[in-house]
């Protein structure tokens, strides 16, 4: 029997549930972070003394700041999972991208939009 290449399309349709599912989560939590780095209120602070008030506009930019990060990470897991749900399309999801061999399903469960094989990974980290 030969080896595998692909997944099948029943298989497939499990992993784009899976990712439509986090991509929902994903989507969620960005938009909440977006907020957060728009929010232009003040806290309530401004009738409260100057000293406190500094304290409390630095600890606000430094959470916006955070969040911001926060938003931009979200932002790039999106894209990554977007990218899957193209790769599912085109029936190449689950296939790594330096040795052509099948991801193995616990990994692609863990991480639904890696394209690399634990191995491949390995070595590219090595390299």
């Amino acid at each position: 029997m030969s080896e595998k290449v692909r997944y099948s399309d029943e298989e497939l349709q499990e992993f784009k549930e899976l990712i439509l599912e986090k991509l929902e989560k994903a989507t969620r939590e960005f938009e909440k972070l977006r907020k957060t780095v728009s929010n232009n209120d003040d806290n309530g602070v401004s009738d409260t003394s100057p000293t406190f008030k500094i304290l409390e506009e630095g600890a606000g930019v430094r959470d916006k700041e955070e969040a911001a990060r926060l938003a931009e990470r979200q932002r790039k897991f999106i894209q990554h999972l977007q990218a899957a749900l193209v790769r599912i399309e085109n029936k190449t999801y689950g296939v790594c991208r330096v040795t052509g061999k099948l991801i193995p399903k616990e990994r692609l469960r863990a991480v639904p939009h890696a394209t690399l094989s634990v191995d491949a990974k390995n070595n590219d980290a090595r390299h």
